[in-house]
């Protein structure tokens, strides 16, 4: 992880531990003192997911389950144990669910679990006096101060008077000293799956007209915002039913590409949706009851109003525009390109649909070069690339003369090559498509007039006997 201009470690496993490596060390003196170290990048958003999911799989052995970021659960097991023959065979079936090396511990109250778990020495089964004073999880100051008064044990704690350790350490150490004993409760708050953003509205009288009830998703939609705002979300997908008094259901959707919650927004959208309805909608006899849903609910970062003409609003405006083109002509038929996992240039983007940008898979960015770099990829690429009648000084060597169109180019200058190997690993029975299987070696080519062009030699004289050359791209 990165901390200011230092990249720190994060956690640690028990060979880097027994090292010397701890969490928190720089990433040079970890190199420093472990030569061979193997890291990987910290992935926060990716940890609180693993941490989550894991969550959900605890609930098989107990409803109550708390999770205690960054890396640690917290299971209320009271009246569950004795159903997997008690603590400790509950202990290995929930070892063996996670598959993980963990540390575990268990108390009379969670904060003593929690403290056991992760102070407590491996020889340590439930002796709260022994822990360091760390288990109480103050600031680094105030254990410091303990520790400069030599009070570096629960135990040394719990042997002074209470009123004495909070007039010189402050209450809140005394509150953790007194939830680690077990003089306080520190109750356990139970993950609780997400309440989902719903409302409603049913009608002692249907609605006829439609403009009716437009205003009713309107003001359903301003309540769902309310629901929304209280978690700092935004919807991605908005879902309404629309009961006819006769039984029949109409249901309408939309989806945007980042999270929302203006309801004008949202109303301004679902009308593109009803305009452009192959069957249009119908009340009937008329509608008696309406029901909003958001399915999807993203979080929502406050952003700073930006002036006039600022970047923010350019944002917003497209953004905008693409869910309404979207609503309106199809989300397949409003496509950007995003890059894909390949060096074969004519496959290296690939269309998907715009609105598909989210918060936790955010659409993935281009590698751009410095303005000082000249261009190793040309603003013109031809699908499929153009052959072309080249002439060499020497077979394996770049061109210095070339047709294309009928019109005979004098090559000026030429840079290369640039090997690309074929994928052999995504062959279907040995083939690889037209100009998939063979190495081809790019040149970046000048002719006499100035105008530059991206040129390949498809194959090696070792692969084919008569390689031909293919126009790839033109440089702007």
């Amino acid at each position: 992880m990165r901390t200011g201009n230092a990249l720190r470690l994060a956690q640690v496993d028990s060979h880097a531990r027994k090292a010397g490596l701890s969490a928190g060390m720089m990433l040079a003196d970890a190199r420093a003192r472990c030569p061979a170290l193997a890291t990987l990048p910290c992935d926060p958003a990716a940890e609180r997911q693993a941490l989550d999911h894991l969550a959900r799989a605890m609930l098989r052995f107990t409803p109550v389950v708390t999770p205690d970021p960054p890396d640690g659960l917290i299971l209320d097991v009271t009246g569950c144990a004795h159903l997997f023959g008690g603590e400790e065979a509950l202990a290995r079936r929930v070892l063996a669910a996670t598959r993980a090396t963990t540390r575990h511990a268990f108390a009379g109250n969670a904060m003593a679990a929690r403290a056991l778990a992760r102070h407590g020495a491996d020889g340590n089964r439930g002796d709260i006096h022994a822990l360091p004073v760390s288990a109480l999880d103050l600031p680094d100051d105030a254990l410091t101060a303990l520790r400069r008064a030599g009070l570096r044990t629960i135990g040394d704690l719990a042997r002074r008077p209470q009123a004495g350790l909070a007039a010189r350490f402050g209450e809140s150490a005394v509150m953790r000293l007194r939830q680690l004993l077990g003089e306080t409760a520190s109750p356990v708050a139970p993950r609780l799956p997400p309440v989902p953003v719903r409302a409603e509205a049913r009608f002692a009288e249907p609605l006829i007209r439609t403009d009716d009830a437009l205003e009713v998703i309107e003001d359903l939609l301003r309540q769902a915002a309310q629901q929304m705002e209280q978690r700092h979300a935004g919807g991605r997908r908005f879902a309404v039913t629309l009961e006819r008094s006769d039984g029949a259901r109409r249901q309408l959707a939309i989806d945007t590409g980042n999270p929302v919650r203006d309801p004008a927004t949202v109303l301004r959208l679902m009308r593109e949706r009803i305009d452009t309805l192959a069957d249009p909608l119908d009340p009937g006899f008329g509608f008696d009851a309406i029901l909003l849903d958001v399915p999807r609910v993203e979080p929502l970062a406050p952003r700073q109003d930006a002036l006039e003409g600022g970047r923010a609003a350019a944002d917003d405006t497209l953004d905008a525009l693409i869910d309404r083109l979207s609503v309106r002509l199809g989300a397949d038929r409003v496509t950007r390109l995003h890059p894909a996992d390949t060096h074969i240039p004519e496959a290296a983007q690939r269309l998907r649909p715009a609105i598909e940008n989210t918060v936790s898979a955010p659409v993935s960015t281009w590698p751009l070069a410095s303005g000082r770099d000249v261009a190793l990829r040309p603003l013109t690429l031809f699908d499929p690339p153009q052959p072309v009648a080249v002439i060499a000084g020497v077979p394996d060597g770049p061109p210095q003369r070339f047709r294309w169109r009928r019109k005979v180019h004098e090559v000026r200058l030429a840079e290369g090559p640039e090997r690309i190997a074929p994928e052999w690993w995504r062959r279907q029975d040995g083939h690889l498509g037209k100009l998939g299987g063979l190495t081809r070696d790019y040149y970046r080519i000048e002719d006499s007039e100035g105008r530059r062009y991206w040129m390949f030699r498809h194959g090696l004289f070792d692969e084919k006997s008569d390689p031909r050359w293919f126009l790839h791209g033109l440089f702007a």
